[in-house]
């Protein structure tokens, strides 16, 4: 089994590239977001729970976060493995995941970051933007905080894993299929 979390900031990639890994390696897909909109769309007890944190403009607590994703992972018992995409996002989330893990005899594999200069991957959101209805993708003060906050949180995350030697990062500028294929490389020798 191979448990692969996938870092980049807004825009670099990882929901493109997430179709063509979780295909390719048989994996299962977990995006925070998508977990997140599922529970409150379904009504669920934890969907509940975090859209009353969100209601207020709260940051939903790790906990909630955590919940809805040990859920997921329990409900895919025959898995050949997770990727996970926009989790975690702090040390506590990644110490708990480690912990998490463990418990079910598991572990993260790899952590593998998508690397784009910020200036492409405003331009990217900007044209997304234009399609995708996010108020967040078509402002560019509030893409570049962001960033600004990923940058913050992220990076002790990048050493957290360098130090268990399980960082990887990959050139996402390029054309789906160069960066498909610059992440298969790294995926095919875990």
């Amino acid at each position: 089994m191979i448990n692969i979390v996938l870092f980049g900031k807004p825009g670099a990639g990882k929901g493109t590239q997430a179709e063509f890994l979780k295909e390719k390696y048989n994996l299962t897909h977990l995006s925070t977001g998508d977990i997140f909109r599922f529970n409150i769309k379904n009504d669920t007890d934890l969907g509940k729970l975090a859209k009353s944190y969100m209601d207020k403009g709260d940051l939903v607590p790790d906990e909630v976060t955590i919940k809805m994703l040990e859920s997921e992972v329990n409900n895919n018992p025959l898995s050949a493995g997770f990727l996970f995409d926009g989790f975690p996002r702090t040390l506590a989330q990644a110490d708990a995941l480690d912990q998490f893990l463990k418990s079910k005899g598991q572990n993260i594999t790899a952590t593998v970051a998508l690397d784009a200069d910020d200036s492409i991957l405003v331009a990217r959101l900007l044209e997304r933007g234009k399609t995708s209805g996010r108020p967040d993708d078509q402002d560019e003060e509030k893409i570049r905080n962001r960033y600004e906050e990923y940058n913050q949180k992220t990076a002790p995350l990048m050493d957290y894993y360098k130090g268990q030697g399980k960082f990887y990062v990959v050139n996402g500028i390029g054309t789906i299929q160069e960066v498909t294929e610059r992440l298969n490389l790294v995926f095919d020798k875990l």
